[in-house]
């Protein structure tokens, strides 16, 4: 009898590390023709007060920030985005996302014109905060990390390396596609 249930539990645990396995070699990535959830939540735009989606914008490649207005390695990335959108024009979109629950749309509207920035800024709700992280791990909400996700024109998306990435780096990111 001790042998059966010895047998029995080996079989279990080998059959649950190959359903482990399976489970984390699991792709992320989307078919092109489904737009994940997360892309259709509501956003406001903190300067103009419009709403928009990140669904809105596809077929243009999309460059997503995640910030805080405190953060200096944010305006950095921030800088060099802007660098980008001057040579680019609208070519490629840009949204600014603020992750900290601490700032709200009025405290995001003092640094977009401190800094003299101009493309979509938003406090992102909870619940897209929430879904990033679970797409892209923490990393994706971490400011000083100037965590950037470049979108491509089917949806899919990819997290982009850590730290702040050059005009010229994005630029080869969008260029080299999904």
């Amino acid at each position: 009898m001790k042998k059966k249930i010895y047998k029995y539990s080996a079989f279990f645990i080998v059959l649950g590390m190959i359903l482990g396995i399976l489970s984390c070699n699991q792709s992320k990535t989307l078919p092109p023709e489904s737009t994940p959830e997360w892309m259709e939540i509501e956003l406001t735009d903190a300067a103009t007060g419009q709403t928009f989606t990140i669904a809105d914008f596809k077929g243009k490649p999309i460059l997503l920030e995640s910030f805080a207005v405190w953060c200096p390695t944010c305006l950095a990335q921030q800088r060099e985005m802007k660098k980008l959108l001057e040579s680019e024009g609208e070519n490629i979109i840009h949204i600014s996302l603020d992750t900290d629950p601490n700032e709200d749309a009025e405290i995001v509207r003092g640094h977009i014109e401190r800094h003299g920035l101009d493309w979509y800024f938003a406090v992102a709700p909870a619940e897209l905060t929430n879904a990033l992280i679970d797409e892209f791990g923490l990393s994706v909400v971490s400011a000083p990390r100037a965590p950037v996700v470049l979108i491509f024109e089917d949806q899919s998306a990819r997290f982009l390396r850590s730290g702040v990435k050059s005009a010229a780096e994005l630029l080869s990111e969008v260029e080299k596609g999904g």
